[in-house]
């Protein structure tokens, strides 16, 4: 196990842990988490490691249902990212 492993929290770069879904639909970091001089490495890792698909994905649903993008922008969008899950 490397140096840099042993160093961080058990949670560190868990998608669900360091940047959950609050009860408003909206992704929020924990007071613990943004209070871990990990953070700003962690929420990276987070979003990098295929959490950032899903995010994506999330964004796009919410603009979509605000109206700010069509039918045929989502698609093709969703369509990209689902290229990317499967090649990565």
């Amino acid at each position: 196990m490397s140096q840099k492993k042993r160093r961080t929290p058990d949670c560190f770069a868990n998608l669900e842990t360091v940047f959950p879904m609050g009860k408003d639909g909206l992704r929020h970091t924990p007071d613990v988490c943004l209070a871990c001089h990990h953070k700003t490495e962690c929420l990276r890792m987070a979003i990098q490691e295929g959490g950032g698909l899903k995010v994506r994905e999330e964004q796009i649903d919410r603009a979509y249902s605000s109206g700010m993008i069509g039918f045929f922008e989502r698609w093709s969008r969703k369509k990209a990212i689902n290229r990317q899950k499967k090649s990565g």
